[in-house]
């Protein structure tokens, strides 16, 4: 049965009619048209679901819209605004501004086929956030260890990770965002 659910979205709210149990990826994508989020597995087993709630990292393949109900989601749409607002940024600066983790990922060259590097990208940002400095061994730990699973590429870009992870940490403490 549905419920008519607000939800906070890359600081917009947004209502939607959904059974409480939906899995988020399906609300995204479908009620919501956010194409970012990937359904890889469907069990929360490869990351290409992941977003940020409240700023932790979810795979959102496997949590209920019904749990995200007053809490702030972010998907790669939204992680521009979300720097620009840490940078304090106009409207008109903020419109033409990526997150220093997205323009690092193109500097790097980083995808091939590209699907999973959103839930990549939202990986890096929660780990930037909790250590601005990660040593290459912190950000193999973030991208493998830490529950529920890793994070799964299967076109093995993650030597192109590491580096984008340290370029993108340069440039969020004002390091500069040239590198050679």
């Amino acid at each position: 049965m549905a419920n008519e659910l607000t939800l906070s979205v890359n600081g917009a709210k947004q209502v939607v009619s959904v059974a409480p149990e939906t899995p988020l990826i399906f609300v995204l994508r479908n009620e919501l048209k956010l194409t970012g989020p990937r359904l890889g597995c469907g069990m929360a087993q490869c990351g290409a679901c992941s977003v940020l709630l409240d700023g932790e990292e979810v795979r959102s393949c496997v949590t209920p819209v019904s749990y995200v109900v007053g809490k702030k989601i972010t998907t790669i749409e939204g992680l521009p605004a979300v720097w620009a607002a840490q940078k304090g940024l106009n409207a008109t600066e903020a419109a033409k501004t990526l997150h220093p983790v997205q323009q690092a990922w193109i500097d790097e060259q980083v995808p091939q086929c590209g699907y999973c590097q959103s839930g990549m990208m939202i990986a890096a940002v929660e780990l930037l956030a909790k250590s601005p400095n990660p040593t290459v061994a912190q950000i193999k730990v973030a991208f493998t260890n830490k529950p529920p699973s890793p994070h799964l590429c299967r076109c093995g870009t993650y030597a192109a990770i590491i580096d984008a992870v340290q370029r993108a940490a340069k440039a969020m403490k004002g390091g500069g965002e040239q590198m050679p």
